[in-house]
């Protein structure tokens, strides 16, 4: 699964079924030492993404299992969606254990493909195994910190394992396969020695969709994760989508082979009754707008349908808030609606500043949604005439169209690249505004002349001034406010200590050259001299400007002094 994936990331949940027979298998070099009698039926892992921009796909993984593995990259220790899924299992009161990975990266180790880690441990010299345990012990300090107490999993005595808070600790590696077995032994130990009671199947459904994808020759699918209970085909499912219920018949019940991901294509089993727990690919009409993540119910002999349908919804209400979308901004392109979901929160709350999205969509972009979004352009925000694409096909013709209408499609399989190339053209677009905004935008300031430094008097005007408050910057028109605003002239160049500047900030002294090309006659000691403030002749165009493009540039005081000068300019 891992190599179907852009850069090694997972980027959405998948789901795996292990039989009873695969578990023995899998587990067997392991159990001639560990004599442990398996009797779990089988068991379906779930692959959520990592990475901290899917929280809301992590979440939707974590709400559904019973039995979680938090991986740690052994050479990283904690990162921040490590943390933080640890706080959605600890949120939801979800047990788990935790696989130390990348246990291969150790200098010098001997790969023992799939063995038991301890065998794993035997083949090794005393310096990688020193650097196992140095980093071992490093990765149960950064869990300590967090409130969790843990012990690798062959050193955890009995006290450790009654004591419901101990975490065990299992160091593997996910590409030469030491220690997957001991992942699998444990998690069939905890689930039938701690979790037996809540595992029991049940024959109410409970049903969630994991993913909405459209499949070549079986149109709009759906990938829904039954838990418990039944789905049949034939059966009358409720699903919910954006534009409220939707009561469909189950044409198709598809499983992929066992042990195999419900993500990579292969040839899949059709089934007349799937009983939990099962990843199913579900055909029925009108599924593509259904949302991932909500639940699925079936429309039973005595149900009122209706009432199924709000309950189908409620989830939504509160997912609708997420999605909701601006007046202004890029639209928003994904392969399925977690994958929206989580890109849409990546772009309101961990992109500085937020990004706005002011439409979004499932799937392929066709011509439709570029004239859709063309509309940025005429709202006089071509930059929004944007759509940023994850993990989707751009056709040809709308790329075409999308050139002829003047918008860009950014497209990447990973939404950080996304992001990356959104910024960059945002930076060399507001590059580009500051520059055309540096000739209306001025900055404010009030300028004292020092009058033991007039060095010529008239055109050029040579003096040396004392910055009294705000920012004076090459390009700033001068004017005498007491002198029925007397127009001094423009500021072509900042002296300091003989070297040239662009700005002077408050208690600078510089030395500054003013041109006035209107009224070259104007001298110092006649019209205007020392006693007089020279002002920044400030408008509301150049206020604006300011605002629009340099709000990062001026500090509190500054803007305070923008509200004074507006006083004193008469600007409403």
């Amino acid at each position: 699964v891992q190599e179907g994936e852009a850069g090694g990331i997972t980027q959405q949940i998948g789901a795996t079924y292990f039989e009873k027979k695969t578990l023995l298998a899998q587990t067997a070099k392991l159990n001639e030492t560990e004599k442990f009698d398996l009797n779990l039926p089988g068991m379906l892992v779930i692959d959520t993404p990592g990475h901290e921009s899917f929280t809301n796909l992590r979440s939707r993984g974590s709400s559904l299992c019973d039995v979680a593995i938090l991986v740690i990259d052994l050479m990283h220790g904690l990162e921040q969606q490590t943390i933080e899924s640890l706080q959605m299992l600890r949120d939801k009161g979800t047990p788990f254990v935790v696989a130390l990975n990348k246990v291969d990266r150790c200098y010098d180790w001997k790969t023992c493909k799939d063995s038991p880690i301890r065998d794993a441990l035997k083949e090794q010299s005393d310096g990688t195994v020193q650097e196992f345990r140095t980093r071992a012990s490093e990765a149960k300090i950064q869990l300590q910190e967090l409130g969790v107490n843990s012990n690798i999993y062959w050193e955890m005595g009995d006290d450790d394992w009654t004591n419901s808070d101990f975490v065990p600790l299992i160091p593997t590696s996910a590409i030469t396969g030491e220690g997957v077995q001991d992942i699998l032994m444990l998690l069939c130990q905890i689930a039938q020695r701690k979790l037996w009671q809540q595992l029991m199947w049940c024959a109410n459904l409970q049903c969630t969709v994991l993913e909405v994808k459209a499949i070549d020759g079986l149109g709009t699918t759906v990938d829904v994760l039954v838990v418990n209970g039944y789905l049949r085909e034939g059966d009358k499912a409720v699903f919910c989508t954006l534009n409220g219920p939707i009561v469909t018949e189950l044409r198709g019940l598809l499983t992929p082979p066992p042990s195999r991901e419900m993500r990579v294509k292969s040839e899949y089993i059709h089934h007349k009754e799937i009983k939990g727990a099962l990843g199913v690919k579900v055909i029925g009409n009108g599924l593509d707008k259904v949302m991932a993540g909500t639940p699925v119910m079936v429309v039973g002999p005595d149900d009122e349908v209706e009432d199924i349908k709000a309950e189908v919804m409620s989830d939504l209400t509160k997912l609708q808030e997420k999605l909701s979308t601006d007046k202004k901004g890029v639209m928003v392109q994904a392969s399925t609606l977690g994958a929206l979901e989580a890109l849409l929160q990546f772009l309101r709350e961990d992109t500085d500043p937020p990004i706005p999205v002011s439409a979004i969509g499932i799937g392929t972009i066709n011509k439709r949604d570029v004239t859709k979004i063309s509309v940025m352009n005429e709202k006089g925000c071509p930059e929004y005439a944007t759509i940023l694409a994850f993990d989707v096909p751009v056709p040809r013709e709308a790329q075409e169209h999308a050139e002829l209408m003047n918008v860009r499609i950014f497209t990447a399989d990973i939404i950080y690249h996304l992001f990356d190339q959104f910024s960059r053209f945002m930076e060399n677009l507001n590059e580009k505004r500051r520059e055309d905004a540096a000739a209306i935008a001025v900055f404010p300031s009030i300028i004292k002349i020092l009058p033991q430094h007039v060095f010529n008097t008239k055109d050029p005007i040579i003096v040396g001034v004392e910055v009294v408050e705000g920012i004076l910057k090459v390009g700033t028109p001068l004017c005498v406010p007491s002198c029925d605003g007397l127009h001094v002239g423009i500021v072509t160049s900042i002296e300091q200590n003989g070297r040239e500047q662009e700005t002077a900030r408050k208690g600078a002294a510089v030395a500054i050259k003013i041109v006035n090309e209107h009224n070259p006659t104007i001298t110092y000691g006649r019209q205007f001299d020392a006693s007089h403030s020279l002002y920044s002749t400030l408008n509301r165009a150049s206020i604006d400007a300011l605002k629009m493009h340099f709000k990062d540039k001026l500090e509190t005081e500054d803007w305070r002094l923008v509200v004074k000068l507006k006083k004193v300019f008469g600007i409403i």
